[in-house]
């Protein structure tokens, strides 16, 4: 299991290199993760798509 701040800094590092299609693609991968049945690695996807939301802030319209 990933510490907060390795959650964090590759939220970060994806988000400054993929924008925000970096959220899309860490979703899929972690539907890929819980299609092969490793529910331990979606987790982790999903925890950092989770960090990803928080950093980009609140949707404005």
């Amino acid at each position: 299991m990933m510490s907060e701040t390795q959650v964090h800094a590759i939220a970060r590092q994806m988000l400054e290199m993929q924008g925000a299609a970096a959220i899309a693609k860490v979703v899929q991968k972690a539907q890929q993760c819980e299609t092969g049945g490793d529910a331990e690695d979606a987790r982790e996807w999903r925890h950092i798509a989770d960090a990803m939301r928080i950093m980009r802030g609140p949707r404005q319209s």
